[in-house]
């Protein structure tokens, strides 16, 4: 009995180490792709731009607006912000595209006002 408690005690102190191990590869592999210019996220959730990196105090600054700099520890930057890939939605300058039909959609049959009333009070006759 004693032997069974051993080795699982051994298999968790394995576990442990190896997970230890592949955390602190991700966190190199991450640090190693620092660089002036690139979208961060700190682990206290601000987003921001590196500006400069100092590997003798493990500092980095960053941009969180323009005009806007904080320095922060080079542990803190947990996450590389990669561009959203559906920025192509551009905003026009006048409200054309809010008339415009869109392809595939059949275009609405124009009623008159007549029409409409009718067609609403119809509607209202439905539930009684």
């Amino acid at each position: 009995m004693t032997i069974l408690l051993f080795v699982m005690l051994g298999i968790f102190i394995f576990m442990m180490f190896r997970r230890n191990k592949k955390t602190q590869q991700q966190q190199a592999t991450l640090q190693s792709q620092f660089a002036p210019g690139v979208e961060v996220m700190t682990s206290f959730g601000l987003y921001g731009r590196i500006v400069s990196i100092d590997d003798e105090d493990n500092k980095v600054v960053l941009e969180l607006s323009p005009g806007n700099l904080a320095t922060v520890h080079r542990q803190a930057v947990t996450k590389i912000v990669e561009p959203a890939a559906d920025e192509a939605h551009a905003v026009p300058d006048d409200a054309s595209s809010l008339t415009a039909e869109e392809p595939g959609n059949a275009p609405a049959a124009i009623e008159t006002p007549d029409e409409t009333l009718k067609r609403l009070n119809d509607e209202g006759k439905k539930d009684i």
